[in-house]
């Protein structure tokens, strides 16, 4: 049985004039909402075995702010930024740990939400998947690379907006 948390950078900042969209930082909720859903990882005994992070500073710090438990295996994907399901599923079909946390951005997180389940949470589809949205699914596979739209069933899923603010 394999364990996909998947789950999109938190809140980026785009007041600073000048960058460049892939050193865009997190704001000052987006720094919150990070550190409100490594507690309710936490809190759900999710903890991955590894890592797929995109190299970008907002997915880089939003997996910082996690403050993940463990000492996860972790990879950081060029090719997550700003891929499409297709190139997020390829990378995952590497993983090797049964629980893999991936934490890349839209659209292609939200595409790959909701093609990689068999029933998405949402009837109206996943193509809003706001910042810090997160599902857990499992796959009743040996292998990641058997892994394969519509195999996944969701376990959990949450937004920010919905979890208490850290204190």
């Amino acid at each position: 049985m394999k364990r996909l948390i998947l789950m999109r950078h938190a809140k980026s900042d785009w007041s600073k004039a000048g960058s460049s969209d892939h050193d865009r930082t997190l704001n000052e909720r987006g720094k919150m909402n990070a550190a409100s859903l490594g507690i309710w990882l936490k809190e759900r005994g999710l903890v991955p075995e590894s890592v797929l992070c995109s190299t970008s500073t907002r997915t880089r710090q939003t997996l910082d702010l996690l403050a993940v438990e463990g000492a996860p295996d972790v990879r950081f994907e060029k090719d997550l930024y700003l891929a499409d399901a297709n190139q997020i599923l390829k990378i995952l079909q590497s993983a090797k740990t049964e629980t893999v946390l991936l934490v890349g951005h839209n659209p292609g997180i939200a595409a790959m939400a909701e093609q990689i389940v068999k029933t998405p949470p949402n009837p109206d589809g996943m193509h809003h998947y706001p910042t810090g949205a997160t599902i857990v699914a499992t796959f009743d596979v040996e292998n990641w690379v058997d892994v394969t739209w519509g195999l996944g069933k969701v376990t959990n899923i949450v937004v920010p907006r919905d979890l208490p603010t850290p204190t």
